[in-house]
């Protein structure tokens, strides 16, 4: 079986039916990423030395678009997750590597401070000596997975060296970590995107992830790739499922009095058609974006900026458009289009936000340094 029929099973089986409820109890799904690590699809980026699928992007972007299509919610867990497991496939230590290989291990980033927000490349927390550990303190605004995840990658000022930050992987049960409140959002609501905040948490010098200072580096060439071209899958997944909901409801719904459908009107269907060229234009740009970082093209960073932002402000007008062309109806539980209209307005003031990719756009396109 492939990972991809292991994947469908799973998405038939236990994600999809339990999406509603996800969205509705604020539930964190558990059993949807049990599921998928008995299934080894928690591994699918882990190399296959330790036990993983030893797969890439492209396998990774088409997991998260399936996933999303069916719970965006599931989707951003396992995105985060997928983020998480790249660094430590790099700089974690084999026990972890092979803990997540096998499914026994979930992780996630904790990046976003409290001081600095959506700027998280700059981290404001601070990590200090002590004995023969280290003990780190500050705040993050949100952190998919929160209580949930059995490590967090986390981010801190230098402990002693020069640059922006340094990664540390901090196991989830350490004293002095604690979720400031639940999260309880309008949209993503099953993620457990909440608050954290570590005062004195120790952990061994051995937890460092990279070298003192070096986070700057993992995060933007590491890390950025791989999440803006998930969060933009995740978005395409979106985006996918309101428009199979649209169409079938205005090709359903009947004027009777007329003899006509929705779909006979041709607003309804310029409006569709609008938004499905929305969509496919993403899914162009996102797939340009992995070829792109394939074969370390030039302007590949500059398709991952582009890619993030292009398909966080489609979903907005896609989802937006769905909501129109259904009328009452979409504001209806059952016909679905309204929870994706609100899990899509995340990704657009997900750091980077789209506001912040623009600027770097467009300061890339007049030659001007991005982080300058």
């Amino acid at each position: 079986m492939t990972y991809l029929q292991k994947l469908d099973t799973i998405v038939n089986a236990t994600i999809m039916p339990a999406a509603q409820a996800t969205d509705r109890d604020a539930l964190f799904p558990r059993a949807a990423i049990d599921a998928l690590g008995a299934a080894g699809l928690l591994g699918l980026v882990s190399d296959k030395e330790v036990g993983g699928m030893g797969l890439g992007l492209a396998e990774a972007a088409q997991v998260i678009e399936r996933i999303a299509k069916a719970c965006p919610s599931t989707a951003m867990v396992v995105c985060m997750h997928f983020c998480a497991s790249t660094v430590l496939e790099k700089f974690g230590d084999i026990a972890v590597r092979r803990d997540i290989a096998a499914g026994r291990h979930l992780s996630t980033l904790a990046w976003s401070d409290s001081g600095s927000r959506s700027h998280f490349w700059a981290p404001v927390g601070t990590a200090r000596a002590d004995g023969d550990g280290v003990l780190l303190d500050g705040s993050k605004t949100m952190v998919t997975s929160a209580g949930e995840a059995d490590s967090y990658v986390w981010s801190t000022k230098p402990l002693a060296g020069e640059g922006a930050s340094t990664l540390w992987l901090l196991a989830s049960d350490t004293a002095g970590i604690s979720e400031a409140k639940f999260f309880d959002g309008m949209g993503l609501r099953g993620n457990r995107s909440s608050p954290l905040t570590a005062q004195a948490a120790r952990l061994p010098a051995a937890a460092m992830l990279g070298a003192d200072g070096g986070g700057f580096d993992i995060m933007i060439g590491t890390v950025l790739p791989l999440f803006a071209t998930l969060i933009a899958s995740c978005s395409m997944g979106q985006m996918e499922a309101v428009l199979e909901a649209s169409c079938a409801h205005v090709s359903a719904s009947k004027l009777e009095h007329l003899g006509s459908a929705l779909a006979d009107l041709p607003t309804i269907r310029a409006y569709l058609a609008r938004a499905r060229i929305q969509a496919d234009m993403v899914r162009t740009l996102r797939d340009d974006t992995v070829a792109a970082l394939a074969v370390g093209r030039a302007d590949a960073m500059l398709r991952v900026m582009q890619v993030k932002a292009a398909a966080a402000e489609a979903a907005l007008e896609v989802t937006d458009t769905a909501m129109r062309v259904c009328g009452g109806a979409a504001f209806r539980k059952d016909l679905g289009v309204e929870r994706y209209f609100r899990d899509a307005r995340a990704a657009s003031v997900m750091a980077p936000t789209s506001d912040v990719l623009f600027d770097f756009i467009g300061k890339a396109v007049c030659g001007m340094p991005v982080f300058g």
